[in-house]
């Protein structure tokens, strides 16, 4: 799991919520439940949100011994702040849904303590939403971990996973805590040692719907299942470069839906022959990102140079 990269005051937790990227994004079929079946590897990143979780030790709330409705006692323990901007229902948010998940869990297995402090989540985000970049799950992902620690749910990794995949697709990696191959929905993880990295990130203004993506006719779904033996040991095939089979599916899709997604992924492919990598899009949202060679990223007059260019945000980011 990720470890705490930021310590506050003994009454506060400040813990980074990371970004992620899809170093490649195959589809290899469609489920029986109508979720879609994936393939890919996931790169955690030193760049994310911020979530500060604040104890109020003077506020205890009593939880009627495991007879506890979720969702209100929820309302009664989380106070959430910086977050009204994204949901205008508290109940729509992820940091939200996650909470209650994990108290959910806590309940019917019947080892929730009878008494919980009240906890204030101050959101401090950074990531655009609909990027690809897995912000919302990111903080989801978050709000699980360091509940369970200070409510001391004692509730396992292994655990934790299984909850998280069933408030959103990604939040799994992020409780996973490290880069690995993904396969299932995205909650079958497994880990995989990659070299360091950084990363020139792009993030166009653009957003498309992601159930416009799965429906549209030029997706392609039925891409060959690859043993995790031989994503591992074809590394070199998509860390750097991106070599066949390795591609990102719905990157046709979404540049062609999404014109200022095409023009950052053209800027970045201008690039490729000076930066050594190959610039793809992360996920199935608008952020598009180039691979940088250990000396290119190093050169910082270059990289500003670059980032001045860019016909949209840009950011120079490492793996974490």
């Amino acid at each position: 799991m990720i470890e705490n990269i930021a310590e506050a005051s003994d009454s506060t937790v400040t813990r980074l919520s990371p970004a992620k990227i899809n170093l490649f994004l195959h589809i290899t079929g469609k489920r029986a439940d109508g979720y879609h079946n994936l393939q890919t590897v996931f790169r955690l990143l030193d760049w994310g949100d911020y979530l500060h979780f604040s104890l109020i030790d003077d506020v205890v709330i009593q939880t009627a011994d495991n007879k506890a409705d979720a969702n209100t006692l929820c309302h009664q323990l989380l106070v959430l702040a910086g977050a009204e901007a994204i949901t205008a229902n508290i109940e729509d948010n992820l940091i939200f849904k996650a909470a209650r998940a994990l108290l959910a869990f806590a309940i019917q297995s019947e080892t929730l303590p009878r008494q919980l402090a009240q906890v204030t989540v101050t959101l401090d985000k950074h990531l655009p939403m609909g990027a690809g970049l897995g912000g919302g799950s990111s903080n989801a992902a978050t709000t699980m971990l360091v509940l369970n620690e200070l409510w001391q749910l004692n509730v396992t990794c292994d655990a934790l996973i299984k909850i998280g995949a069933k408030v959103g697709a990604d939040v799994p990696i992020f409780i996973f805590g490290q880069d690995a191959i993904a396969m299932g929905i995205g909650e079958e993880l497994t880990a995989i040692n990659l070299p360091d990295q950084h990363y020139l990130v792009l993030t166009p203004e653009a957003h498309v719907n992601t159930a416009k993506l799965f429906a549209h006719p030029k997706l392609q779904r039925d891409i060959t299942s690859l043993s995790i033996d031989t994503i591992k040991n074809q590394s070199n095939d998509y860390v750097q470069n991106l070599n066949t089979p390795y591609h990102n599916v719905f990157t046709l899709v979404v540049a062609s839906l999404a014109p200022a997604v095409a023009e950052a992924l053209d800027y970045l492919k201008g690039l490729e022959s000076q930066a050594l990598g190959i610039a793809r899009m992360t996920g199935s949202g608008s952020a598009v990102f180039l691979p940088l060679d250990a000396s290119i990223a190093s050169d910082k007059k270059l990289l500003a140079k670059w980032i001045e260019g860019t016909p949209c945000s840009g950011y120079v980011v490492g793996s974490l």
